[in-house]
């Protein structure tokens, strides 16, 4: 076994190749670390700084609980889209990869269902109904990480509203497919054109952010790496079963453990109308009317035709 001083040596022979590889002085850097802090903990995470984000805008305690339930949501969507820029980046990408990073986004979506009964038996209704006037016309549906999340995951043809799919093709411009994605439907009157307020300020902060990450995964969104591996890749069994898993966790379960909860508190367990930005978003979010299918070629006919159904 090598001694302690071997192991030095060894290390400082790896540092020095490092270094002299990026055109740097050892020395300069050793002497850096001579200097630096030790690491702690709460500097580490950012914990004060994180801990100083949450504003409440009413004096109703259970607004805290939403804030902070949000921004949790906030933070898993960045994990997310984390994971999936390591597949959609992926060089020589194989099917283990691919299933063991699916698995990883499934897991943040399954804690987000889960997560749900924060919100249902967490806050009484009774605050909310009177915090959320005051949130108008912010809305959840406003979660751009959310939709780089579905640009990221899918062909765009897939997200468009069910209503228009026909009309719409690759070779139609960014710009006009984009005012015909499926959650267009919570916030536009089709017959008149014109927007709501929640969704015209959410495009006027991140229209062109959109039509980039569109443009960006336009061919290396998850469904796209799938259909261009190898077919024996493409069969993998622990692959097809991540694929299927996702989609489903995220167009259904976890979609519908949202629209629950928001049924419960908007509509007491009642068919669903407006949501705090004024969104009909039952409209766009049950998955038996828009059926969201992010892997088509995994679901046999007769799940795609069923899809949404009976849940």
């Amino acid at each position: 076994m090598k001694n302690k001083a071997e192991e030095r040596l060894q290390l400082l022979k790896q540092l020095e190749e490092k270094y002299q590889l990026l055109d740097q002085d050892l020395n300069t850097h050793l002497e850096g670390l001579l200097h630096s802090k030790p690491i702690n903990y709460w500097d580490y995470i950012q914990t004060d700084a994180l801990l100083s984000l949450q504003r409440q805008e009413t004096t109703f305690p259970d607004e805290m609980v939403f804030i902070m339930y949000h921004q949790v949501n906030e933070l898993l969507f960045k994990m997310m889209l984390w994971e999936i820029q390591q597949i959609s980046y992926k060089e020589g990408l194989t099917a283990q990869f691919f299933s063991e990073r699916l698995g990883r986004i499934s897991r943040y979506f399954d804690m987000l269902t889960s997560s749900f009964e924060i919100m249902t038996q967490g806050m009484e209704v009774e605050q909310y109904l009177k915090f959320r006037n005051t949130l108008a016309p912010a809305s959840g549906f406003q979660s751009a990480q959310y939709r780089k999340i579905e640009f990221a995951c899918t062909d765009l043809l897939n997200l468009i509203d069910a209503r228009f799919r026909k009309t719409i093709d690759r070779n139609t411009p960014f710009a006009h497919a984009f005012e015909h994605l499926y959650w267009q439907a919570a916030g536009k009157d089709y017959h008149t054109g014109k927007k709501s307020y929640t969704l015209s300020q959410f495009e006027v902060k991140y229209r062109k952010e959109f039509i980039r990450s569109m443009k960006e995964y336009n061919t290396i969104n998850i469904y796209a790496r799938f259909m261009a591996l190898p077919e024996e890749a493409r069969t993998n069994k622990d692959l097809i079963a991540a694929m299927r898993h996702l989609d489903r966790t995220i167009n259904i379960t976890w979609v519908m453990a949202h629209y629950n909860t928001a049924s419960k508190y908007l509509n007491h367990g009642k068919e669903p109308e407006a949501a705090t930005g004024g969104s009909e978003w039952a409209k766009y979010m049950h998955p038996k009317y828009q059926k969201r299918i992010f892997f088509p070629s995994v679901w046999s006919q007769e799940e795609l035709d069923t899809w949404g159904e009976n849940v």
